[in-house]
C-alpha cells in the first residue's frame, strides 16, 4: 500500500510516518531524508544533489522524482510507501501519479491531518526532538522524561528547530495554504482522501489511521 501522509507543519506526519514503519514495515520517503542520503551516496543522482544543495540553490522537482524513482525500483520487500513532505504542489502531484504509473504501481490513499492553527501555534512552539531517534516531545502533552532520557531510545540530548516559533510557523503556514491545500481537493477529486483530526491524542491519530487504510 502507498499512500501520502498530508497536513501542515507540525500536524504530526512524522510522528505517524514512524508507526507506520514500525507496525507495517512501510518505507517513509521524506524528501529531506533522500536528499541528505542522495548527498552523500556519491551516486550520480547523488552528486548532482550535492552540486545544487552547495550552490544554494532550489532542488528542482525533476530532481526530487529521480530520487523517488529510485526508490520505487528498490525490490527489497516492506509494506509499501509513505510519501511524507511529497508533493506539495499540484504540479508535483501530477508528476508522481505519472511515476506512480510508469513503474506500475498505485496510489491507494491520501491521509490529510487536519489541525486548527491556534493549536498548531501551541503545539509547535513547545515541540523537541530526540537527537538519537527523531521521537517529538511537547513540554505540555508529552514533556521529555524526567531522567532526561529519550523513552524510546535512551538517548540525552534533544533539539529544537530554529523555525520553531510562532513568526515562523506563520510563514510557512502561508506557504502550505498557497502551495499545498489545493492538493486537498485534488485527491478529493480522485476519490482518495481521508481525514483525520491531526491535533488528537497519537494513539487516536493512529486509530483512525488505521481505520482509513483497512478498510
Amino acid at each position: 500500500m502507498n499512500i501520502i501522509l498530508l497536513g501542515p507543519p507540525g500536524a504530526g506526519k512524522g510522528t505517524q510516518a514512524r508507526h507506520l514503519v514500525e507496525t507495517r514495515n512501510m518505507v517513509q520517503l521524506s524528501t529531506g531524508d533522500m536528499l541528505r542520503e542522495a548527498k552523500d551516496s556519491g551516486s550520480e543522482m547523488g552528486n548532482i544533489v550535492a552540486d545544487v544543495m552547495a550552490r544554494g540553490a532550489l532542488v528542482t522537482d525533476e530532481i526530487v522524482i529521480g530520487l523517488i524513482r529510485e526508490k520505487l525500483t528498490d525490490k527489497s520487500e516492506h509494506g509499501g510507501f509513505i510519501f511524507d513532505g511529497f508533493p506539495r504542489t499540484l504540479a508535483q502531484a501530477d508528476a508522481l501519479g505519472e511515476l506512480m504509473a510508469d513503474e506500475g504501481q498505485t496510489l491507494d490513499a491520501v491521509i490529510e491531518m487536519r489541525v486548527d492553527d491556534e493549536a498548531l501555534v501551541g503545539r509547535i512552539t513547545a515541540r523537541s526532538t530526540c537527537a538519537g531517534c527523531g521521537e517529538v516531545y511537547n513540554d505540555n502533552t508529552k514533556p521529555i522524561p524526567a531522567d532526561g532520557k529519550c523513552a524510546n531510545c535512551g538517548a540525552t540530548e534533544f533539539k529544537r528547530r530554529a523555525d520553531d516559533n510562532e513568526e515562523s510557523l506563520k510563514t510557512r503556514l502561508m506557504a502550505y495554504y498557497k502551495q499545498t491545500s489545493p492538493l486537498i481537493g485534488y485527491y478529493y477529486a480522485k476519490e482518495m482522501l481521508n481525514g483525520v483530526n491531526g491535533l488528537g491524542e497519537i494513539e487516536d491519530v493512529q486509530a483512525e489511521i488505521a481505520s482509513a487504510l483497512d478498510v
